[in-house]
């Protein structure tokens, strides 16, 4: 199609070319005192016009095969000599060649106002190819010192951003991804009111979808999760302006059917953390190399330090793992493991610690009743 359309364009310039010869051969006969009018009645000379559009139409028509050869091969040769090219210096070429044909043109007016002979037009003509000419080497030649300004203050421009992005890195404002236990959990929210949490906070819309699932379990227990998770999530969008982000420009997520790898594939393209208290996905963010901040870890850090051989005073609940240990629970959650408590159940009692034992899990005090 194109080179059908190519041949009827080059056809049709031809057509052109052949009428432009007819009027040069008129005008010149004009010019030599023997007139086609003198020969030749008006319908005549459309006619011989038309012969000579056919005539030139015909022969371009059958070179134009050859002439779309020639026409490929010369852009063929101007892209690859561009190629080398530098666009600052092409753009430099095109300014100067500009403003030469603008002084060609002034110049090309004072003669005009001078003289109006052929000698002026050739003036004209002389003048757009020199000061084109002069324009387009001076520009390519010194086009870097002309633009070196501007190339300087965009190069600081970027080095501001650049700047910017790194303080910004250096202060911690990362995103932070909350997944669904951290937002069921609720301690999220009194973090947030503190200010210790920076950053733009980030619910992705995944984790929205698994809470309403569990708001819909026929399972109470669940049911009852889900919707202290979404009353949560209300309570952060009302107070803090927290909003649900959408992953549906993630192609990288419609292909990732669990929640807990879409949060860690998120935290990858975003560049944040995951904020959850989940101990296996906080192992698995450790495998793929992403930051976690884990709410359970924060609290364990906050609470208080118990020494071994301090006394304290606890209620023992259950039966622990052993038939002789007790299981007592501190305010903040904390599992009391009471050695010889079971005649204690149900009682409040005093104990003296043995030992404390540490795990990303919580912490776990052990101790004997106090005698």
């Amino acid at each position: 199609m194109l080179k059908k359309l190519g041949k009827g364009l080059i056809t049709v310039i031809g057509g052109a070319l052949g009428y432009l010869t007819y009027l040069l051969i008129s005008l010149a006969l004009s010019k030599s005192g023997s007139s086609l009018d003198r020969t030749f009645t008006g319908g005549e000379q459309i006619g011989i016009s038309i012969i000579f559009v056919i005539f030139f139409a015909i022969i371009f028509f059958r070179l134009a095969p050859s002439l779309g050869r020639q026409s490929f091969k010369v852009a063929t040769n101007i892209e690859s000599d561009l190629q080398d090219v530098s666009i600052n210096k092409i753009l430099s070429g095109f300014i100067g060649l500009v403003m030469g044909f603008v002084i060609a043109f002034f110049v090309g007016q004072m003669v005009g106002t001078v003289t109006h002979s052929y000698f002026g037009a050739f003036i004209t003509i002389a003048a757009y190819i020199f000061f084109g000419f002069i324009g387009l080497v001076v520009a390519t030649s010194k086009g870097s010192e002309l633009l070196a300004p501007v190339l300087q203050s965009r190069k600081q421009t970027q080095d501001i951003v650049k700047t910017f992005g790194k303080s910004r890195k250096k202060t911690g404002e990362c995103p932070k991804i909350l997944d669904t236990s951290v937002i069921i959990d609720g301690r999220i929210a009194d973090i947030m009111s503190t200010g210790f949490l920076e950053g733009p906070i980030v619910i992705p819309e995944f984790v929205l979808v698994e809470l309403r699932h569990i708001a819909d379990s026929s399972d109470s227990l669940k049911r009852t999760r889900g919707r202290r998770g979404l009353d949560i999530l209300k309570k952060m969008q009302t107070d803090y302006g927290v909003e649900v982000y959408n992953t549906d420009s993630e192609k990288a997520l419609k292909e990732i059917p669990e929640v807990d790898v879409k949060l860690l594939k998120l935290a990858q393209i975003m560049n944040g953390k995951v904020v959850t208290n989940d101990y296996n996905l906080n192992k698995v963010a450790s495998i793929n190399d992403v930051g976690v901040l884990n709410i359970n870890e924060l609290a364990n850090c906050l609470k208080p330090v118990v020494l071994p051989g301090e006394e304290m005073v606890v209620q023992l609940v259950k039966q622990g793992k052993d038939n002789s240990q007790a299981i007592g629970y501190l305010d903040d959650g904390t599992m009391i493991v009471a050695e010889d408590g079971r005649k204690m159940i149900g009682k409040t009692t005093k104990i003296t610690v043995t030992s404390v034992l540490q795990t990303s899990a919580g912490r776990m005090i052990f101790g004997r009743i106090h005698v």
